[in-house]
């Protein structure tokens, strides 16, 4: 939910407790969302581990989970943290760390009651925006993930088989959700 002031910095989010929430700033606003649920971890970590195994044998990107900060242009105002993201690599490996959102191929959240506005319009639009080249909400509660492809495309729902190959991958990740959220919750 955000604060009433549009003035955050990231020193100012420096300065803050570790009290369990996730803190979180787009353009000087302040973002909190409570601690993650049991099922929304489970998920995060299932969804983490096949990434991983994924990308991990080539030089493609690197699946990354949060906390972990993701900023863009005016770095003192702007940090996020993607549930779970593939940050590209280059020659030289992975970018410099705190990651620009340019950085990424691919932008993970997992729905949590209450904040779904977040996720789905503003978290959504900053991605996008910004030249991800695909951002997914993943609904543990509904057993479905919504894709989107681009800032002008529309969602997809998928209640099946999730596919996604980035530029440099001979074959697509294939996430069966059924399969999927009966391994993540079993």
């Amino acid at each position: 939910m955000p604060a009433a002031s549009s003035d955050w910095t990231v020193d100012m989010l420096d300065a803050l407790p570790d009290d369990g929430n996730r803190y979180e700033i787009i353009d000087g606003e302040l973002f909190v969302t409570p601690a993650p649920s049991d099922l929304h971890q489970l998920v995060v970590g299932t969804l983490y581990s096949r990434l991983r195994a994924y990308l991990r044998p080539t030089s493609v990107g690197r699946a990354i989970l949060s906390p972990s900060d993701v900023r863009r242009d005016d770095r003192r105002r702007n940090r996020v943290q993607p549930d779970i993201f593939v940050v590209r690599l280059t020659e030289n490996g992975r970018p410099s760390y705190p990651f620009d959102l340019r950085d990424l191929l691919l932008a993970v959240e997992v729905e949590s009651p209450g904040n779904s506005a977040y996720d789905y319009q503003i978290k959504r639009n900053l991605y996008l925006d910004a030249g991800v080249p695909e951002y997914w909400i993943v609904r543990p509660e509904a057993r479905t993930a919504a894709r989107w492809r681009g800032p002008a495309e529309p969602a997809e729902l998928i209640t099946g088989q999730l596919e996604w190959q980035p530029a440099g991958m001979g074959a697509p990740l294939v996430v069966y959700l059924p399969e999927f959220f009966e391994d993540a919750f079993g």
